[in-house]
C-alpha cells in the first residue's frame, strides 16, 4: 500500500462519522477505532442521545456518555465522515464550540473517568 496524507486518507482510524445502520435501522456518531471485514468498532453514541449528552457536559451532569461500540458489517448501510455542509457546522464542530473541548480532548477527559 502506498502511504497517503491525513487529508486523503479516507475514513480511517481517529474519524469522526455517523454511521447508518440496518435491521434495525439507527444511526451512530463517533469516532472510528477499526474498520476491517467483520465490521466497524466505533468509539461513540446513538446519535438520538446526541443533544442530551452534549447537554450534561454543558451543565456538568452524569451521562453515560461514549461507549466502545461494534457493529457487523452486514448492518452498515453507510459511513459518512463528519463534515459540515451547506453552512450547518459537523457535529464535532458543535461539540467544540458548546463545551470549548475538541473531540479528541472529550475523549480523553471520558476515558479517564472510566478507570
Amino acid at each position: 500500500m502506498k502511504e497517503t496524507s491525513e487529508a486523503d486518507a479516507g475514513i480511517a482510524r481517529g474519524a469522526a462519522v455517523v454511521i447508518v445502520l440496518h435491521t434495525p435501522r439507527e444511526k451512530c456518531w463517533g469516532v472510528i477505532d477499526e474498520i476491517n471485514p467483520a465490521g466497524v468498532f466505533l468509539r461513540g453514541l446513538d446519535l438520538n442521545a446526541f443533544d442530551d449528552w452534549l447537554s450534561a457536559l454543558m451543565h456538568s451532569e452524569p451521562f453515560i456518555g461514549f461507549g466502545d461500540l461494534f457493529f457487523p458489517m452486514w448492518r452498515v448501510e453507510r459511513i459518512a465522515r463528519d463534515e459540515a455542509a451547506g453552512g450547518v457546522p459537523s457535529l464535532s464542530e458543535q461539540v467544540e464550540k458548546r463545551t470549548g473541548l475538541s473531540l479528541q480532548e472529550l475523549l480523553r477527559t471520558d476515558d479517564s473517568r472510566r478507570f
